[in-house]
This record gives structure tokens, sequence and C-alpha cells, in this order.
């Protein structure tokens, strides 16, 4: 009889040590994407305050600030619907008024 080496399973204790190995293109955008149409909205409302309020500073602080009597942030009511937009640039036009 010939002699016959027993057949022995492959040593997994090198793959268990392994580390993991991570993507290499992970994607850097986690947050939720917007649909066209709030896209647009978005685009909107912001070229509207650009036009109404005119100064950087001003823009930004009506876009992003909670508004009382729009109850909430104007930038968010504005994306969420088109009702929502339109509440947002009469709001505009009517502070754009007070002021100047």
């Amino acid at each position: 009889m010939a002699d016959t080496e027993p057949v022995v399973a492959p040593d997994d204790t090198a793959s268990a040590n392994k580390k993991p190995e991570f993507k290499r293109f992970r994607s850097k955008f986690n947050a939720v994407k917007l649909t066209p149409d709030q896209a647009n909205r978005q685009g909107q409302v912001a070229r509207s305050a650009w036009t109404a309020l005119g100064d950087r500073d001003a823009v930004m602080a009506f876009l992003n600030t909670h508004d009382d009597a729009l109850g909430g942030r104007p930038l968010d009511i504005a994306v969420s619907s088109a009702e929502g937009l339109t509440a947002v640039e009469r709001a505009m036009a009517e502070r754009a008024a007070r002021q100047g």
C-alpha cells in the first residue's frame, strides 16, 4: 500500500486574523437627496432671496433662521411644497418692502 497523507482543511486562522477591507471609493455625501422638484424650489427661493434682500448675510439669515410668522425655517418651508415656496416669497417681499 502506498503511503497517503490525510486531507487537511486549509488553515482558516490566517483569514480570521485578517483586517477587514474598506471600500476604496466611499460616498462622502450621506445627506438625504432632494427630488428634482425640491431642488428647483430651493434654487428658486435662493434666487428670490437675492433679488429681494440683496445682501449675502441678510439672505443667509432669512433662509436659515426660524421665522415665527411662517412657522419654521424658510428654506425648509420653501423646499417642502409649492405653497411653501409662495409663502416664503411673499414673506421676503414684505420684509424687503419694510426695509427699503
